[in-house]
């Protein structure tokens, strides 16, 4: 066990299938090279995953993703994940897990993207098929998604707490000034699905071009602003103003969602400090940077 999380031996998967999925005895089991915080992730054979939480909190991801995605699919101009079988807890690991179809490919970078601002039209055309694709009986945001989707306002103290202890690295005054901004307005049209997970290594590409959004555990209904992060993590310059002109979203929903950026970068900066992480630190100071800049506010600290 790794921060509070379960490490599943391959050996466990092995025998799990074995006693629940006999008919894929015959398959290789083999740990994923880049797997992620939620979940255990393991390759089945050529054509399938397992996918086991790693903790009791992301437990819920399990049943609301093999609900919900063989829904979704129909809406959407790319690849997600396909559903196949749930597997039951066992005496070796104490939570439900999935069986996933695999989907080739290659997570997002600036290597593996051919073109940047055909890049960006695409991911704005996801997002706008998702935020088109009915919600009838979806879930709502709340603690089960860390309220991706929800108020912003429900990371208030912690943003104003990590920003305390960071004023010597960045500039904090601005900083709160964006933040102050983005609570200010909340989204009072209809609530649209919203990924929750929205990153660079959450897309995969085939031959350069956008192919596939995976891990839909933190997926609800809501506020849209949360999906926006990407507009400053991953793009920049030219095809960043690609993507915001291509999203084509009112400027409190784009106060809310740099509100959403920094506070994701501010408390990764915080915590990558207290926990001497200096990569993570650099990181998320050039992000906190990138989001003063777009905003107008440019102070660098050194």
């Amino acid at each position: 066990m790794s921060d509070g999380r379960l490490m599943i031996a391959p050996e466990v998967v092995r025998k799990m299938l074995d006693e629940q999925f006999p008919e894929w005895s015959d398959l290789s089991v083999r740990r994923v090279e880049q797997d992620g915080w939620d979940n255990n992730t393991f390759r089945l054979g050529n054509e399938l995953k397992v996918r086991l939480p790693s903790a009791a909190g992301y437990v819920p991801q399990v049943e609301k993703e093999f609900n919900w995605l063989p829904k979704l699919v129909k809406h959407l101009p790319v690849a997600v994940p396909e559903p196949v079988a749930l597997g039951k807890p066992n005496a070796d690991y104490p939570y439900p897990w999935s069986i996933y179809r695999w989907i080739e490919g290659e997570t997002a970078s600036a290597h593996s993207v051919r073109d940047m601002n055909e890049f960006a039209r695409n991911l704005a055309a996801f997002l706008h098929a998702l935020w088109a694709a009915d919600t009838t009986g979806a879930p709502e945001a709340g603690d089960h998604n860390c309220h991706r989707g929800g108020d912003l306002s429900v990371f208030d103290e912690e943003t104003r707490f990590c920003l305390s202890g960071v004023t010597d690295l960045i500039d904090a005054d601005a900083a709160l000034m964006i933040w102050e901004r983005a609570l200010q307005t909340k989204w009072t049209k209809p609530a649209v699905w919203v990924q929750g997970d929205l990153s660079n290594g959450n897309i995969l590409t085939r031959d350069g071009r956008l192919s596939a959004v995976i891990d839909f555990g933190l997926c609800t209904v809501g506020d849209p602003a949360c999906d926006l992060v990407i507009t400053w993590k991953f793009f920049s310059g030219v095809n960043r103003e690609i993507f915001k002109t291509a999203v084509n979203i009112d400027q409190n929903t784009w106060d809310r969602a740099i509100g959403w950026a920094l506070w994701k970068a501010v408390r990764t900066l915080y915590y990558a400090r207290k926990d001497n992480i200096a990569e993570e630190q650099r990181e998320a100071k050039a992000v906190i940077e990138v989001i003063l800049s777009d905003a107008k506010l440019v102070t660098t600290k050194t």
